[in-house]
């Protein structure tokens, strides 16, 4: 690598012309491109970054987007345009106690047919639930979701455990009043957020997939996670939903993507009345955030003040969507394979965790606010000392290769230091695209693979095609050589449903 990268390691390289530092935690060959790294200098040059840069391996720029995903940034202030995207966008993991061999291609498609009718995509309505539920789901995450629907999903018996943070972005200490919320979020947001649940998304990088466990890379975690060669496991890619984009979109100086989103979210900030952000004060964040568009740094809130208080609420109460809509997903896919197979099966959630949103952290001796964009926290064994399993593991960390590549559980160390505890969430996009395709000549590529690829109704599925992504295998190999975390599993896809 030229100069002027400092090479620390084959591993690691670091960047000392801005403000603050950016440190690289791959490989030369998996640098970023020129825009990425356009975007990184900004950063490092906004007011009150502190320490340093942290870039992942996954590390790549993302169309409309002022920040390139795959990185943690710790501030003494919140940067909305670090994560100008929907908040608890994450993955989850949950294992059947089916084997690869308990099911033929016959079986696989039946499941996946059905699938794609109760796992809807390219839709407006999902599940329905009532005002208290959104109110509950808002406050207390998972829990106020499973106390309000209980009687209508079967939902997993270590749902909340294995959930990030209990499953909720709020604290016990600081779940907010619905005053709060009302103050904090346009009620016309919570009206739609009724009928939003149990979708999964809208993007073509979400998805279920169905992956076996192909291989053992670590037989003592993977026998404290009871994870075993051949097992069927379910992996998920959603987000919060239009409650977590809407409430994104109100705080950032992001061009909303749609006309009707335009609309709505303008209408949102037109009838809000609140006790922390008048009418004057919502004309005046977006004016101030929409000069950001074109400033090479980057449009940040005082958490202290009003605009943060509400921001903050905001930003963890839309969140809680993520948690909840995995959740249903999840006892929808339950209910479908059991109802196929006409048997009930053992299942188990390994975790569910958030790679984007933004947390009050210390890092290097000060409590700062680590946002992370594109990647997921990683906490060794001794800070998940009050976690009965992941005391003894670690923090799980799961790493999505493509729809027709492996994907990689692991479990984080308590060396990491360097990227404020975090990991990459999967192989990233490649610095240069290939030629493009159209989604013909998609499916005669994944025929070839042996994978079958169900639903795929976005325009943007075709560049989710392993083609347009890292070589999984070369991020896992930086992973390991920075001591992020250790890899437990490697899965091979078998099924995929993609938005």
């Amino acid at each position: 690598m030229s100069s002027p990268f400092q090479k620390i390691s084959n591993y690691r390289y670091e960047l000392n012309e801005n403000s603050v530092p950016i440190i690289f935690h791959l490989q030369s060959s998996l640098f970023p491109n020129e825009k990425a790294l356009e975007q990184l200098s900004g950063l490092a040059e906004t007011e009150g970054i502190f320490h340093h840069i942290a870039v992942l391996s996954d590390v790549h720029p993302k169309k409309g987007r002022k920040c390139p995903t795959g990185i943690a940034v710790a501030a003494d202030r919140f940067l909305p345009q670090v994560m100008d995207t929907a908040p608890n966008c994450g993955m989850r993991m949950f294992s059947t106690s089916l084997k690869f061999h308990d099911l033929n291609a016959e079986k696989i498609d039946r499941i996946f047919r059905q699938l794609v009718k109760e796992i809807p995509t390219q839709t407006l309505l999902g599940v329905s639930i009532d005002d208290k539920t959104v109110l509950d789901i808002c406050r207390f995450g998972s829990k106020g979701l499973i106390q309000n629907t209980k009687n209508n999903f079967a939902f997993l018996e270590n749902e909340i455990e294995f959930s990030f943070q209990n499953g909720n972005e709020f604290t016990s200490e600081n779940i907010p009043e619905k005053s709060d919320l009302f103050s904090s979020i346009p009620k016309v947001f919570l009206k739609l957020a009724k009928y939003r649940l149990g979708i999964l998304g809208m993007a073509g990088n979400h998805f279920l997939d169905l992956m076996r466990v192909e291989k053992i890379e670590n037989e003592k975690l993977a026998k404290i996670m009871k994870i075993e060669k051949d097992q069927l496991v379910f992996f998920m890619h959603t987000g919060s939903g239009i409650l977590g984009q809407y409430s994104s979109y109100f705080y950032t100086p992001k061009e909303e993507e749609h006309l009707l989103t335009k609309l709505l979210v303008n209408w949102g900030r037109r009838t809000m009345r609140s006790n922390l952000l008048n009418a004057s004060e919502i004309r005046k964040m977006r004016e101030e955030s929409v000069s950001f568009r074109t400033k090479k740094d980057f449009f940040s809130i005082n958490p202290e003040s009003s605009r943060g208080q509400a921001y903050e609420i905001a930003h963890r109460a839309s969140g809680n969507f993520g948690y909840a809509n995995r959740a249903v997903l999840t006892a929808k896919t339950r209910r479908v394979v059991e109802k196929e197979l006409g048997q009930k099966l053992q299942w188990n959630l390994i975790y569910d965790m958030p790679h984007l949103g933004v947390r009050r952290e210390k890092h290097f001796g000060r409590e700062v606010w680590v946002h992370r964009n594109g990647v997921s926290r990683a906490l060794g064994p001794q800070k998940m000392k009050d976690h009965r399993i992941f005391s003894q593991t670690g923090e799980p960390c799961f790493f999505a290769g493509s729809m027709t590549t492996p994907s990689y559980l692991a479990v984080a160390t308590d060396k990491n230091t360097s990227t404020f505890f975090s990991a990459s969430h999967g192989a990233g996009k490649k610095s240069v695209e290939p030629d493009s395709f159209d989604k013909e000549k998609l499916f005669e590529k994944l025929q070839k693979d042996g994978v079958k690829l169900y639903n795929a109704k976005s325009k943007g599925v075709v560049k989710q095609y392993s083609d347009y992504y890292k070589n999984i295998d070369d991020v896992m190999e930086g992973i390991k050589q920075n001591e992020i975390a250790t890899p437990v599993a490697k899965l091979a896809p078998v099924a995929v449903l993609m938005a």
